[in-house]
């Protein structure tokens, strides 16, 4: 039986989704951008908390403006050079966060409080949907629209990941969609393997975005250590396969991180910051800086709303 429940802990109010039967649970923070804040697997004796997040609301705040670690970004992700963009016929520059080269970064959600909409438990799963509604408040972005999360733990330590963008301005209005979470295991990311379904990169310029071209890339269509690799690129994922999109292995502790994205999410962004303790491993609607180049920009008509879900599975093997 799955059950819900809340509690306080270093400064954060979580919502938690447990599976009864194996002890897993799934941590969330409403409160912070639904943050997603731990995936706790059984592990030995013990369990295992497969998401690199916050030690305490101090923590958050002096490094959310670091990594972004956990962070829902919406209405686009990554990065618009300047802030600005043209769409239908008129110029809007983000006035919201700028990254050290000017860039907007991460979009307008990464900080703000989402409400509880329901919450559910039964013998098949444990569901959480969360809310957060933009009144078009950046002049960058002044298009209203409503950012629905649904988190839903089910049987085989399974989170499914949904978001649901409902346009609420009388035109149509650009939207990119992404995930910004870090996973770690414990072991240095130079010891883990990374397996994912690509023979395609996005060409970045010096200044990380895209040049509108695709390169070909198969490093990892088969297992490989990630030992001294950098990373911080977008890939086209490969949809005819019908196992895992991507796969996050660690050998030492004998974990696997599967990852099932929707073809709603066509673009898998991975990250590896300098101190190599974790990976974002994040899933995308588009390109970085879409909004111009238009690589997989999403257009929502007046009243219409679309779905983003990805789902992620972790067990000891």
């Amino acid at each position: 039986m799955f059950s819900i429940q809340s509690f306080h802990q270093a400064g954060f109010d979580i919502i938690a989704l447990i599976d009864g039967d194996t002890g897993t649970r799934v941590e969330i923070i409403p409160a912070h951008s639904a943050l997603l804040h731990a995936f706790k697997i059984p592990h030995g004796e013990g369990f295992l908390n497969i998401i690199d997040s916050y030690e305490s609301l101090d923590d958050y705040k002096v490094n959310l403006p670091e990594y972004y670690k956990g962070a829902k970004l919406s209405p686009f992700a990554c990065r618009i050079p300047a802030g600005t963009y043209r769409w239908e016929e008129r110029d809007y520059t983000i006035g919201k966060t700028r990254s050290a080269t000017g860039s907007a970064i991460h979009g307008l959600l990464y900080d703000v409080p989402f409400g509880i909409v329901s919450q559910e438990a039964n013998e098949k799963g444990a569901m959480l949907t969360l809310r957060h509604t933009y009144v078009g408040d950046d002049a960058g972005y002044p298009f209203p629209y409503e950012c629905e999360v649904r988190y839903h733990l089910e049987p085989g330590q399974q989170l499914r990941i949904s978001t649901f963008i409902l346009n609420n301005a009388d035109t149509p209005i650009p939207v990119m969609d992404g995930w910004h979470p870090y996973f770690s295991t414990g072991t240095p990311v130079d010891e883990l393997e990374l397996q994912f379904a690509s023979e395609q990169i996005v060409e970045f310029n010096a200044q990380l975005v895209p040049t509108g071209n695709m390169l070909p890339y198969d490093r990892f269509l088969e297992a490989r250590s990630l030992a001294g690799i950098p990373l911080d690129n977008s890939f086209l994922l490969d949809f005819s396969r019908h196992s895992a999109l991507a796969t996050l292995r660690d050998p030492h502790k004998r974990i696997l991180i599967h990852f099932y994205p929707e073809p709603c999410y066509p673009i898998l962004q991975l990250y590896i910051p300098p101190h190599r303790h974790s990976i974002a491993i994040e899933h995308l609607t588009g390109a970085p800086n879409a909004f111009n180049n238009g690589m997989g920009l999403v257009t929502l008509a007046p009243g219409e709303e679309k779905v983003f879900s990805t789902a992620i599975t972790a067990v000891a093997y």
